[in-house]
C-alpha cells in the first residue's frame, strides 16, 4: 500500500521501527476517531437543548418559568438539579461502562469495543429523540453513557497502537479533532432547530445518531490492532495487519517488541492489582491527574453550558446559540494546530503556553463580569462582544493543548500489561470529574457569579506547576520503550521504577546499577 515515506533512525542509541505512513492507517484513524464525534456532538447538544424553550416546558417547568422571570438573578436563572441530571448522568454512566470497556478491549479487541460502543449510542439516541418523560430522557441519557465510555475507552488505545511512532501524537489527536468537530456540529444543529417548534429539540438529539452509525458500519471496514492481535494470542494475524499498516514486509523488529511485550502481559493475572504497584505508580498518577486538570481548566463549564451562559450575560436565544458556533469553529481549528504540532513541539510546550494562555482570559472574563454583569442587568453589546472573543482565546488555548493531550499522554505511557486497566483509570477519572463539573456548574455559577472564573483561572496555575516539574515528554519515544526511555530517566519518578533502595540510592547519584 502507498504511504508517505520510509524511515529507519537511530536516536540515542535506539531504533526506531521501519514502516510508511500509509493511507490505510490514516483512514482507519479517521474512522475510529468517529467515537469522537459521538461524544463531541453530545457535549455540544445537550448544552442547546437545554436553553430551549420547548425542550425546557416540556421537562422542566420550574427552569421555564425561572427563565422568563426578569427579576430572576443573570447567574441562578438556570440552576435547577433535574436539568443538571440531564446533562451530568451521562457521564455518571460512562464512569461504570469504562471498566466494563477495559475488559472487552483485552478480551474482544480494540475494535469490537468500539462497535459495542456505536450499539449503545444508539439506543440511548433513539431514546432520548423519542422521550415523553424525564424518567425515560434519563434512562437514554445512561445508554448514551455506556457508548460513550466504550468509545473513549477503545479509540485512544486503537489510535496510539496503529501509529507509527513519528506521528502517534497527530494521529491520536484526531479523536479529540473529531469531539470538536462534533461539538461544532451540534452548535449548528441546535441554531437552526431551536426555531422548529415544537419538536426541534427531538431532531437535535436525534441526529446525535450519525456519527454512531459512521461508526458502527466503518469499523467493518478497519482492521484490529497488531497489539491487541498478539495480546490475543493471534500471532499470524499480527505480523500480517502489522505488515500493512506499515507499508513494509520488514516488520520483525516491531513484531518482536510487541510479542516481547505480550508475554510479559500474559504474566499478570490480574492488571488492576498490578496498577497498584509501586513501579505504576507514575504513570497511574500522570493519568489521572491529565484527566482532572483537563475538566478543571474550567471548558467543559463553557462548552456545555456555552449557550446557557451566553445568555446569562446578555445575550438573545439565537444570538447566543450562534456564539456558540462560533466558540465551535474556534475548537476545530484550534484542534488542528494541536495535529500539526504536537510531534513536532512535544507535548510539555503545548500544555505551558495554553496554561498562560487560558489563565489570561479566565482572568480577564471574570473581572469584567464581576464589575459589569449583576444580578439583574445585561451587557452593553461591545463588552459582551469582548467576553466572546475572549472564550474564544480560552477555547483556542484548551483545544491545541489539554483537550487532545489528555486523551494522548494516558494512551501512550502504560505498559501493555497494565495499558487498558490503565486507560480504564483515565476515562473513568476524566467521566467522574465531566460528571461532577456538569452537575455542580450552574448552581456554581449561582452561587459564585464572576467569582467561578477566578476558581478555574486558579487550578490553571496549579496544572502549569504540574508540567514543568513532574511531566514528562513522551514524544518520539516507542511506546514499549517508555518505562527504559522515560521513567528511568525523570528526576523524580525514576524512585518508582527500583525496588531496591541500594540501586535508587546509587541512580540519584548518577551511578549505573
Amino acid at each position: 500500500m502507498g504511504g508517505f515515506g520510509l524511515s529507519t533512525t537511530s536516536t540515542g542509541g535506539h531504533v526506531e521501527f521501519e514502516g510508511r505512513i500509509t493511507w490505510y492507517v490514516v483512514l482507519c484513524g479517521i474512522i475510529a476517531a468517529t467515537g469522537g464525534l459521538m461524544f463531541g456532538y453530545d457535549i455540544g447538544i445537550s448544552g442547546g437543548v437545554t436553553s430551549m424553550d420547548d425542550f425546557l416546558e416540556k421537562f422542566f417547568q420550574g427552569v421555564y418559568v425561572k427563565k422568563h422571570e426578569a427579576k430572576e438573578s443573570n447567574y441562578c436563572k438556570f440552576n435547577n438539579q433535574g436539568l443538571q441530571l440531564f446533562t451530568s448522568s451521562l457521564y455518571l454512566a460512562a464512569i461504570i461502562a469504562s471498566f466494563f470497556a477495559s475488559k472487552a478491549c483485552s478480551k474482544y479487541g480494540r475494535k469490537r469495543t468500539m462497535q459495542a460502543a456505536s450499539l449503545f449510542f444508539l439506543a440511548g439516541v433513539a431514546l432520548n429523540a423519542a422521550a415523553v418523560s424525564l424518567p425515560m430522557l434519563i434512562i437514554g441519557r445512561i445508554l448514551l453513557g455506556f457508548g460513550v465510555g466504550f468509545a473513549n475507552q477503545a479509540v485512544p488505545l486503537f489510535l496510539s497502537e496503529i501509529a507509527p511512532v513519528r506521528i502517534r501524537g497527530a494521529l491520536n489527536i484526531l479523536f479529540q479533532l473529531q469531539i470538536t468537530i462534533g461539538i461544532f456540529i451540534a452548535n449548528i444543529v441546535n441554531y437552526f432547530t431551536s426555531k422548529l417548534h415544537p419538536w426541534g429539540w427531538r431532531l437535535s438529539l436525534g441526529i446525535a445518531g450519525v456519527p454512531a452509525l459512521i461508526l458502527f458500519l466503518g469499523s467493518m471496514l478497519i482492521t484490529e490492532t497488531p497489539t491487541s492481535l498478539i495480546e490475543r494470542n493471534e500471532h499470524e494475524q499480527g505480523r500480517q495487519v502489522l505488515k500493512k499498516i506499515r507499508g513494509t514486509d520488514n516488520v520483525n523488529a516491531e513484531f518482536e517488541e510487541l510479542v516481547h511485550a505480550s508475554e510479559i502481559a500474559r504474566q499478570v493475572k490480574h492488571p488492576f492489582r498490578n496498577l497498584m504497584k509501586r513501579n505504576s505508580r507514575p504513570q497511574l498518577i500522570i493519568a489521572i491527574l491529565m484527566q482532572v486538570f483537563q475538566q478543571f481548566t474550567g471548558i467543559n463549564a463553557i462548552m456545555f453550558y456555552a449557550p446557557v451562559l451566553f445568555q446569562t450575560m446578555g445575550f438573545k436565544n439565537n444570538a447566543s446559540l450562534l456564539s456558540a458556533v462560533i466558540t465551535g469553529l474556534v475548537n476545530v481549528l484550534s484542534t488542528i494546530v494541536s495535529v500539526a504540532c504536537v510531534d513536532k513541539a512535544g507535548r510539555r510546550a503545548l500544555l505551558l503556553e495554553a496554561c498562560g494562555q487560558m489563565l489570561i482570559a479566565q482572568t480577564i472574563i471574570g473581572g469584567i463580569l464581576a464589575a459589569t454583569l449583576h444580578d439583574n442587568n445585561t451587557l452593553g453589546k461591545g463588552m459582551a462582544v469582548g467576553v466572546v472573543l475572549l472564550v474564544c482565546l480560552f477555547v483556542s488555548g484548551f483545544a491545541w493543548s489539554w483537550g487532545p493531550l489528555g486523551w494522548l499522554i494516558p494512551s501512550e505511557t502504560f505498559p501493555l500489561e497494565t495499558r487498558t486497566a490503565g486507560y480504564a483509570f483515565a476515562v473513568s477519572s476524566n467521566m467522574l470529574f465531566t460528571f461532577l463539573i456538569a452537575q455542580a456548574f450552574l448552581s456554581m455559577l449561582c452561587q459564585m457569579k464572576s467569582g467561578i472564573f477566578f476558581f478555574f483561572a486558579g487550578w490553571i496555575i496549579i496544572m502549569a506547576l504540574f508540567v514543568k516539574f513532574m511531566l514528562p515528554e513522551t514524544k518520539g519515544i516507542p511506546m514499549e520503550e517508555m518505562t527504559e526511555r522515560v521513567w528511568k530517566n525523570h528526576w523524580y519518578w525514576k524512585r518508582f521504577m527500583v525496588e531496591d533502595e541500594c540501586e535508587l540510592s546509587k541512580m540519584e547519584k548518577g551511578i549505573s546499577p
